[in-house]
């Protein structure tokens, strides 16, 4: 498998620390939407990153995808439970996590924009949502080891990878004062090594 990604971006991350915690076999091609020679938008007509190329050369995109695709392929640890509405449940919680990325990235390009373009209200609006799912997302920690189950899975995997990038874009926004269960969970996520081996460069 090719993984074609770019090395900041937490799309990406995601899916590199799920393919280390499998221990699946994988090139990872590092390339970034961003460049002028970038091959991102022929892989992917939405132009972003991650892109996973299968053995059999068929292409996913889109971070969920591509762990749902990872799941298939019946490498230990199990990162969704077998039980479908569980599964349901756990997929939630990664679109909670990945939404708090999502308003993440849109308000750091947001406050990326010259003086006169850049919106503050919008800015803010981003942020918002980032608090509003930090709440939820704490309600589903609490009192817990991880947010489904006896062990970690892909709720887990994307609230860390969530959790890290406000730590690196936003450390403004004080997450651990106020969400004890997510801090706890963050480092028990952020000490493993699939996490710190992407840590991703500054800049």
């Amino acid at each position: 498998m090719k993984l074609f990604a770019s090395l900041t971006s937490p799309y990406a991350r995601k899916i590199r620390i799920l393919l280390a915690e499998k221990a699946l076999p994988f090139e990872l091609v590092v390339d970034s939407p961003w460049e002028a020679n970038t091959r991102i938008p022929a892989l992917n007509p939405l132009g972003k990153v991650p892109v996973l190329i299968t053995d059999q050369g068929e292409a996913f995109f889109d971070s969920p995808v591509i762990a749902g695709y990872l799941e298939t392929l019946g490498a230990a640890p199990a990162m969704l439970p077998a039980d479908p509405l569980e599964a349901v449940r756990v997929r939630q919680s990664e679109a909670l996590a990945d939404g708090i990325t999502d308003a993440a990235v849109a308000a750091l390009l947001e406050s990326r924009r010259p003086d006169g373009q850049k919106s503050e209200a919008e800015i803010a609006r981003q942020k918002d949502k980032i608090e509003r799912a930090l709440a939820e997302l704490e309600k589903r920690a609490a009192g817990r080891t991880w947010l489904h189950g006896e062990a970690p899975g892909l709720g887990d995997v994307a609230a860390g990878v969530a959790l890290a990038y406000l730590d690196l874009r936003h450390p403004d926004i004080d997450w651990r004062a106020r969400h004890a269960a997510l801090a706890g969970l963050a480092e028990r996520r952020f000490a493993r090594p699939s996490f710190i081996d992407t840590k991703p460069p500054v800049g």
